[in-house]
């Protein structure tokens, strides 16, 4: 809920009947994350009053943007796993991500980021993401038999997944973007489909 005078949303534990709350993962470890993906889904879910807490896929919940601001999340993805059930959705929200994947995929961050994933997955919720999200998804298997929107230069990569063309695909619990650029149009369709 809103404390008076503050402008974010503190975490709670969800009451019946309650507005959904989300996950968002960001991710660092030497990649910034793109600020305008990231404040986008931010000012949605504050505006619709969606709850949501922040885990950073790195050793440090700090993390800067592309454009050099400090930002400290919630936690680290670490200590999300195992509380997955008292949540909605998750969202990665894209930064330089492939890099942070390509120079720490062996490291414990990132193999608790796709087990986190992998049990959205199982469990039915939401994925959503945009820019290299769909790669990040489809890496962790989530995207076998779903069609998915990446960034042009990742979507040759995409295996498991079908890659589309589009500026934003829903395919199931699979909520996907292009790019930051596109990010605008599949937000409404996230928060149409959890109020």
């Amino acid at each position: 809920t809103d404390k008076p005078g503050d402008d974010r949303l503190f975490f709670k534990e969800r009451e019946p009947n309650s507005l959904p709350k989300l996950y968002l993962l960001y991710t660092l470890t030497g990649a910034p994350v793109n600020g305008l993906g990231l404040f986008e889904y931010l000012e949605a879910f504050f505006e619709n009053k969606i709850e949501y807490k922040t885990f950073a896929i790195s050793e440090s919940a700090t993390i800067k943007t592309n454009s050099g601001i400090t930002i400290t999340l919630d936690e680290t993805i670490n200590n999300l796993k195992g509380n997955e059930a008292a949540y909605d959705a998750l969202v990665f929200a894209c930064g330089d991500a492939i890099i942070s994947l390509a120079e720490n995929i062996d490291k414990a961050f990132w193999q608790d980021a796709f087990a986190v994933i992998n049990t959205f997955n199982e469990q039915g919720k939401l994925l959503i993401g945009h820019c290299a999200g769909g790669l990040i998804f489809d890496k962790t298997g989530v995207t076998k038999g779903k069609k998915v929107a990446g960034h042009p230069y990742a979507q040759t990569a995409i295996a498991n997944g079908t890659p589309v063309d589009s500026e934003f695909v829903i395919d199931s619990n699979l909520y996907t973007a292009q790019t930051e650029n596109t990010l605008h149009l599949l937000i409404p369709e996230v928060v149409k489909a959890l109020k």
